[in-house]
């Protein structure tokens, strides 16, 4: 009897332990559901996203080389007449605290004493306004602050065979000094001067983008030519640049040469500096050197006898 009872126990637990996992299952199926249900919204609202970012992309302008001085209210005056514009915002600059975002610091319109640019971004209500809003590309906007104007969805409208690449150039460096730099060379459409981030100096680097081809020919001529107190390095958009070939005295490396310093100096140390001794020829067959008797050689005594010893052998040796 008592077996037949823990046989029934046995069963009962085993039909509760199977409700049980039959429970987990499908709750873990309708989490699964919900899972996937939620990842299809997602992926649904990142599409709807992309969508109206490239729509509003299409209706915006950039605005590079503003003074730190613009307001909203002078790029309103300034594009106002092509359209309607639906909103105004500053970026690339540079809080004047550490503390302050740089959204903060745009609405406070706190910016570091040193900063001297800022870009900005228009939004235009419509795409044919933005178009319009070209004509503005190269407009002096302030004393010495040509603007450079561009549709935002389209950064790699960068023509190649009309630009040349700037090396070697001043951190400090501004978009107008490389234009009356290369403004001899033809009509310079825009300069773009890669800068940090956080700091807003140049990386040392930029693009020049002239009206035709022909100015190109012309401003690489300028190649080592003298900006700000340093040759700029001038070159076709795509080219790689080449170092200067060395002198035929000058071939070697600088990890040679040091290598070479290196050896003489060791060889300078260990070299000897008295008379230098004749080498003897090596022989085939290993031959014993004789021993002297000290009687013969004498007893050691200073350094003469030990001069006197070593030629003895020495003597034997050659023998």
């Amino acid at each position: 009897e008592s077996a037949l009872e823990q046989a029934d126990e046995e069963e009962e637990q085993k039909l509760v332990q199977n409700k049980a996992k039959q429970k987990k299952g499908a709750s873990h199926a309708i989490t699964k559901s919900v899972a996937n249900s939620d990842t299809g919204t997602t992926v649904k609202q990142r599409k709807k996203k992309k969508v109206a970012d490239e729509t509003v992309n299409r209706r915006t302008v950039f605005v590079g080389n503003l003074p730190v001085s613009c307001t909203v209210q002078a790029l309103k005056s300034l594009f106002k007449q092509y359209g309607k514009i639906q909103s105004i915002r500053f970026r690339s600059l540079v809080p004047a605290e550490d503390t302050l975002s740089k959204k903060l610091a745009a609405i406070k319109h706190k910016v570091h004493p040193n900063a001297k640019f800022i870009n900005a971004y228009v939004v235009f209500k419509e795409e044919c306004d933005a178009i319009k809003a070209l004509n503005e590309n190269g407009t002096e906007i302030a004393s010495g602050f040509h603007i450079r104007v561009d549709i935002a969805s389209k950064p790699s409208s960068h023509d190649n065979k009309r630009s040349v690449f700037l090396g070697n150039l001043s951190y400090d460096i501004s978009d107008d000094a490389v234009r009356e730099h290369f403004f001899v060379c033809g009509g310079v459409v825009a300069v773009r001067i890669v800068r940090d981030r956080k700091t807003g100096l140049g990386k040392g680097f930029g693009y020049v983008l002239f009206e035709n081809t022909d100015a190109v020919h012309l401003a690489l001529k300028l190649n080592d030519s003298l900006l700000m107190g340093r040759k700029i390095r001038v070159k076709r958009c795509g080219e790689k640049w080449k170092a200067p070939q060395e002198s035929p005295d000058q071939s070697r490396a600088p990890k040679d040469r040091v290598d070479t310093t290196l050896k003489n100096k060791r060889c300078s140390r260990d070299s000897f500096v008295g008379e230098k001794a004749i080498p003897l020829k090596k022989s085939t067959k290993p031959k014993r050197l004789k021993t002297v008797p000290r009687n013969k050689a004498g007893k050691s005594k200073g350094s003469s006898d030990k001069n006197q010893t070593y030629k003895s052998v020495h003597y034997c040796y050659k023998d």
